[in-house]
């Protein structure tokens, strides 16, 4: 069998973008390639993003990479999602920004005791892209929204139990799997299913540990149904719970655009092709380069680290529908075509 192998790294420096789908293409197509598997390299992270400063630097510049970054990795991101042939990422390590992207919409996301999964987007001016409008609203009840707007941290085997991961294999055990996969003849999906299965059910590590949020998943299924930010919000206040609290402090951080473009791409989102969610994405991705929340949120978390973002509308009811309409808009021409 010949097996298509990817190794990730923080800036993809492995491959550049449309290496790496000219890559899946090839091996797509090859008659000789059966399996493709994306790992990380260095040990402490599968994919961490790493490629915003250069947005930023970018979208202020005026230059093409704030265009042809996002459009090149929706791309990349479609072509996972409508892969033909077998597609096991082994997330075993930090998971969040273009890494989310790489593994999330594959056919198997392994994770281990040392993955850390999540779109803490919302804190940057930004929102949770490469197809977080597809795959977090169809999480179990509101469980992505929550994930989506507060940012909130799931590591280990808490990221298969949330359902973003396939399947948990403790991390000493990855090397021997990824043997066992690479030595099988002509796998179908149904036979690396079934490797795969077999690791997961001796991982017994985690089998007895609950899930991080299972004790809350009632509030946030509760406090997190409504039918805006500001009533979300306003459950919090009313709730006042420990746990609903908590999320209001956060919330109080996040950029008050960001939240209210995340909540409408999830509600949008949870009725579209994984095509038509990237397309909205594109846009949302360049309206965001051409605001203000983006950048200032890049300071204060990323450059600064003062966490102290000053974000324009400061204050949610000062976003309005038109504003947020305006994320939505088509750009014509302009617009993905996958």
């Amino acid at each position: 069998m010949s097996l298509g192998l990817l190794e990730s790294q923080l800036r993809l420096k492995v491959f550049g973008r449309l290496q790496v789908i000219r890559q899946h293409l090839l091996w797509e197509e090859d008659p000789e390639t059966y399996l493709v598997i994306i790992k990380g390299v260095g040990g402490k992270a599968f994919c961490a993003g790493g490629d915003i400063r250069a947005v930023t630097d970018a979208g202020k510049a005026g230059d093409r990479l704030a265009q042809d970054f996002f459009r090149e990795e929706y791309i990349l991101n479609n072509a996972i999602g409508t892969y033909k042939k077998p597609y096991v990422a082994l997330i075993d390590g930090i998971t969040m920004g273009g890494g989310v992207g790489l593994s999330v919409h594959g056919h198997f996301r392994v994770a281990s005791e040392n993955t850390l999964f999540a779109m803490p987007e919302t804190a940057i001016g930004l929102f949770p892209d490469v197809g977080g409008g597809y795959f977090l609203p169809r999480l179990p009840g509101k469980l992505g929204l929550y994930l989506a707007l507060t940012g909130f941290r799931l590591k280990g085997s808490d990221v298969q139990k949330a359902g973003i991961a396939t399947h948990f294999v403790e991390s000493e055990k990855i090397p021997s799997l990824e043997q066992d996969l690479v030595a099988m003849k002509c796998p179908s999906k149904e036979n690396v299913a079934d490797v795969l299965d077999s690791y997961h059910n001796k991982s017994y590590a985690a089998q007895d540990k609950p899930f991080v949020l299972a004790e809350h998943l009632d509030k946030i299924n509760s406090l997190f149904s409504a039918s805006s930010v500001e009533a979300i919000i306003e459950n919090l206040r009313c709730d006042g719970s420990s746990f609903a609290l908590k999320q209001l402090q956060t919330l109080s951080t996040m950029s008050p655009t960001s939240l209210k473009i995340t909540f409408r791409q999830l509600k949008e989102g949870s009725s579209m092709s994984l095509q038509e969610v990237l397309t909205m994405e594109y846009r949302l991705s360049q309206a965001c380069m051409k605001g203000y929340d983006f950048y200032e949120g890049v300071r204060a978390v990323l450059i600064d680290k003062n966490q102290n973002a000053k974000w324009n509308p400061e204050l949610l009811e000062e976003v309005t529908d038109d504003y947020i309409d305006s994320y939505f808009t088509s750009l014509g021409n302009s617009d993905l075509k996958l």
